[in-house]
């Protein structure tokens, strides 16, 4: 086998110079810091100090904290399954060729463009008391509406659902680009074997677009745990601690009111990489055996 040119071999690796300088410099810099900080003390400046060991660490088991994983874990699971499904529902009647569907697939999507806190300030509007029109249908039906942002489980709701407004318009476009993708031929044959209605979406649709499925998922997992900018603006991850996931703690006890304490941040943060290594494990060990790739 002739071995490439030094000339060629020079050129790939200096290809690979600027991705590996990226790497370096935003992941693996930043987590060896992250495990330094992990290890040390603060001062009110929130400059390290001495080395504390695992004492970070240990201050995390706490039922406080064992509090915010739960709502951590809680936002996950509500911003993944109806971000997930919601869409699949809308992208499967919007493959059909009627009138408006391009202009209602445009509409719905337009919330991928608005920034957290944007899209948090628009549910705030709409969810404000003195001029909701969610409450005003609420109470044309004859409802009393909950505070949304004030009371607990509502807020953790609240803010779920702006997330999951967002990213529903990102997942309707990946579920919808898979559902063109599946060939025409194979679904007349489906339904001349008598594969109709749900029957048809769960034994033949939905495993063709699989890996869009599967994709929308591990997506909509990593943006569901790193959510702070809707905590941040629609609760301040209260009433009560009730909105507080493990990103906003983090923020928290970092940059908030002067706390300075980035070793427990850090301690934190390297919580928050094991679940999210934790959960990458399942989605790739477990839920992409299901996957049929064409």
């Amino acid at each position: 086998m002739r071995r490439p040119p030094v000339r060629e071999t020079l050129l790939g690796f200096g290809f690979c110079v600027p991705a590996l300088a990226g790497l370096g410099t935003f992941v693996i810099f930043p987590l060896f810091q992250a495990i330094f900080l992990a290890t040390r003390g603060t001062d009110i400046n929130g400059n390290p100090s001495r080395s504390v060991g695992l004492a970070n660490f240990a201050a995390l088991f706490t039922p406080e904290f064992g509090t915010t994983l739960l709502h951590t874990l809680l936002f996950t699971i509500f911003v993944v399954v109806v971000g997930v499904t919601l869409p699949l529902a809308l992208a499967l009647p919007l493959t059909q060729r009627l009138r408006g569907m391009r202009l209602f697939r445009t509409i719905f999507t337009l919330p991928f463009a608005y920034s957290a806190s944007a899209a948090s300030v628009i549910w705030l509007l709409m969810l404000d008391p003195s001029m909701s029109p969610v409450n005003w249908l609420l109470r044309l039906a004859g409802m009393t509406a909950p505070g949304w942002t004030t009371e607990s489980p509502w807020a953790l709701i609240t803010v779920a659902w702006a997330t999951t407004w967002v990213v529903a318009g990102f997942n309707l476009l990946v579920l919808s680009a898979g559902l063109a993708g599946v060939d025409e031929q194979v679904l007349e044959a489906a339904r001349i074997d008598g594969a109709t209605g749900l029957r048809g979406v769960s034994r033949v649709v939905l495993p063709m677009i699989s890996p869009s499925v599967f994709f929308a998922v591990v997506t909509t997992t990593l943006t569901s745990l790193q959510a702070l900018g809707q905590v941040q603006v629609m609760t301040d991850g209260g009433p009560n601690g009730s909105t507080t996931t493990l990103v906003f703690s983090i923020f928290h006890n970092a940059f908030e009111n002067g706390n300075n304490d980035y070793g427990l941040a850090s301690a934190q943060g390297l919580v928050l990489l094991i679940v999210g290594m934790a959960l990458a494990a399942v989605q790739f060990g477990v839920i992409e055996r299901r996957v049929h790739y064409r």
